[in-house]
Protein backbone atom coordinates (compact mmCIF):
# COMPACT_ATOMS: atom_id res chain seq x y z
CA UNK A 1 0.00 0.00 0.00
CA UNK A 2 2.83 2.37 0.86
CA UNK A 3 4.50 1.74 -2.51
CA UNK A 4 1.28 2.63 -4.33
CA UNK A 5 0.99 5.90 -2.40
CA UNK A 6 4.60 6.76 -3.20
CA UNK A 7 3.99 6.00 -6.88
CA UNK A 8 0.85 8.15 -6.83
CA UNK A 9 2.73 11.00 -5.14
CA UNK A 10 5.52 10.73 -7.71
CA UNK A 11 3.00 10.74 -10.57
CA UNK A 12 1.22 13.80 -9.19
CA UNK A 13 4.54 15.54 -8.69
CA UNK A 14 5.46 14.89 -12.34
CA UNK A 15 2.02 16.01 -13.50
CA UNK A 16 2.33 19.38 -11.81
CA UNK A 17 6.02 20.02 -12.52
CA UNK A 18 6.22 18.92 -16.16
CA UNK A 19 4.72 22.09 -17.73
CA UNK A 20 7.23 24.30 -15.88
CA UNK A 21 10.38 22.26 -16.44
CA UNK A 22 11.37 24.16 -19.61
CA UNK A 23 10.64 27.51 -17.95
CA UNK A 24 12.85 26.64 -14.98
CA UNK A 25 15.62 25.43 -17.28
CA UNK A 26 15.53 28.68 -19.28
CA UNK A 27 15.53 30.77 -16.10
CA UNK A 28 18.53 28.79 -14.79
CA UNK A 29 20.39 29.32 -18.06
CA UNK A 30 19.72 33.07 -17.97
CA UNK A 31 20.94 33.24 -14.39
CA UNK A 32 24.10 31.31 -15.32
CA UNK A 33 24.70 33.66 -18.28
CA UNK A 34 24.36 36.70 -16.04
CA UNK A 35 26.81 35.15 -13.56
CA UNK A 36 29.33 34.57 -16.36
CA UNK A 37 28.91 38.17 -17.47
CA UNK A 38 29.66 39.37 -13.94
CA UNK A 39 32.72 37.15 -13.62
CA UNK A 40 34.07 38.06 -17.08
CA UNK A 41 33.06 41.71 -16.96
CA UNK A 42 36.54 43.01 -16.17
CA UNK A 43 37.99 41.07 -19.12
CA UNK A 44 35.23 42.39 -21.37
CA UNK A 45 35.99 46.00 -20.42
CA UNK A 46 33.06 46.56 -18.06
CA UNK A 47 34.11 48.03 -14.71
CA UNK A 48 33.38 45.56 -11.93
CA UNK A 49 33.78 46.64 -8.29
CA UNK A 50 33.81 42.99 -7.20
CA UNK A 51 36.54 41.88 -9.62
CA UNK A 52 38.85 40.98 -6.74
CA UNK A 53 36.31 38.43 -5.50
CA UNK A 54 35.35 37.07 -8.91
CA UNK A 55 38.94 36.57 -10.06
CA UNK A 56 39.19 33.15 -8.44
CA UNK A 57 36.04 32.01 -10.31
CA UNK A 58 37.54 32.57 -13.77
CA UNK A 59 38.88 29.01 -14.22
CA UNK A 60 35.40 27.63 -13.53
CA UNK A 61 33.79 29.94 -16.08
CA UNK A 62 36.31 29.23 -18.86
CA UNK A 63 35.00 25.66 -19.26
CA UNK A 64 31.67 26.82 -20.71
CA UNK A 65 32.90 30.05 -22.28
CA UNK A 66 32.41 28.91 -25.89
CA UNK A 67 28.75 27.98 -25.37
CA UNK A 68 28.16 31.24 -23.49
CA UNK A 69 29.54 33.59 -26.14
CA UNK A 70 27.61 31.69 -28.83
CA UNK A 71 24.35 32.14 -26.86
CA UNK A 72 25.12 35.83 -26.47
CA UNK A 73 25.34 36.18 -30.26
CA UNK A 74 29.10 36.60 -30.57
CA UNK A 75 30.54 34.61 -33.46
CA UNK A 76 34.10 34.65 -32.07
CA UNK A 77 35.55 34.96 -28.61
CA UNK A 78 35.43 38.60 -27.41
CA UNK A 79 38.51 38.07 -25.24
CA UNK A 80 41.98 38.24 -26.70
CA UNK A 81 43.44 35.71 -24.27
CA UNK A 82 40.85 33.02 -24.94
CA UNK A 83 40.76 31.38 -28.35
CA UNK A 84 37.99 28.80 -28.27
CA UNK A 85 36.66 28.93 -31.81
Amino acid sequence: MLDKLKALAHGLNEYYQAPYRATFAKAQQQEDDFFRLLVLSEALGIPNPASYYTLELLPLVYEDFHAWHRRMGMANSPLEGIRCC
